[in-house]
């Protein structure tokens, strides 16, 4: 029973998907069949699948067993409310609103750590090594390319852009390295914080911690113009939307994705 309970640490997020469409729930694509379904509710039970979490701080305990990153779940959840109803002044204090993006960006390299780590599992699954073996490995692995990062984004400067004129969508891996994903590459890293507001990082060239957060009423995302088309081409699990139009426009490469693959059928 514990376990039907557990929510998905990027629950927080996902709430701002959950919209009222005659009932409550969230509009959902799901990518390995291609399905398009509903979620009842406001818990996102959709967002089930198996995580593994890995502690990017320098002095982290990495044996510690923990479900995901710790958050301060009441003021990132005000953040995130204040965010989509694109009201920056019932964000919190500076210093709350500081912590709410520190927690948003954990959550976000969390979620972009998850497919290497699972591929890491897999890999080292079919060496002849022990459980706890191959836990440490799949943990300096993830560290060896996170913690560095994690550091880096701790500098850098983090806005806020809200009242966007076209609803963004979110995966299970909402987190974009603009700087290592776009061709040519942009100085920005996001994480979508509602259908209607976005959290941009970018470089502040200093050597002590980010400065306060800055809110843009934003008609047009710019350079992340291509938002969507990331995150629905990097999506592998499911993909939610604001209406069921937007995930019709994607829902055909999912579709013949799993067409093409008919041994996977019996899984």
């Amino acid at each position: 029973m514990a376990d039907h309970d557990t929510l998905h640490p990027l629950r927080p997020l996902l709430k701002n998907w959950v919209w009222e469409h005659g009932r409550i729930g969230t509009r959902y694509l799901d990518c390995i069949d291609g399905e398009i379904r509903f979620d009842e509710g406001k818990k996102s039970r959709f967002a089930a699948e198996k995580y593994v979490y890995v502690p990017l701080d320098k002095d982290a305990d990495v044996d510690a067993p923990a479900a995901g990153p710790v958050i301060q779940e009441a003021g990132l959840a005000r953040f995130l409310r204040a965010a989509q109803l694109g009201k920056p002044e019932e964000a919190g204090s500076v210093a709350e609103v500081q912590r709410a993006v520190q927690d948003c960006v954990e959550l976000g390299l969390f979620s972009a750590y998850q497919s290497a780590a699972r591929e890491a599992l897999a890999c080292y699954a079919q060496e002849p090594m022990f459980e706890h073996e191959i836990h440490a490995a799949v943990v300096a692995d993830i560290r060896r390319i996170y913690a560095g990062m994690r550091e880096q984004l701790a500098l850098y400067d983090f806005s806020v852009l809200y009242g966007l004129p076209t609803p963004l969508l979110i995966s299970e891996t909402p987190f974009i390295d603009w700087r290592v994903r776009a061709s040519p590459a942009l100085p920005f890293v996001s994480l979508p914080l509602g259908p209607y507001c976005l959290l941009v990082g970018a470089s502040s060239g200093r050597s002590s911690r980010i400065g306060p957060v800055v809110w843009k009423a934003a008609a047009a995302l710019g350079p992340l113009k291509d938002h969507n088309r990331q995150i629905a081409e990097h999506a592998r699990l499911w993909l939610a939307a604001t209406t069921d139009d937007q995930l019709v426009a994607v829902q055909t490469r999912f579709v013949a994705a799993r067409n093409s693959k008919p041994e996977d059928a019996t899984r």
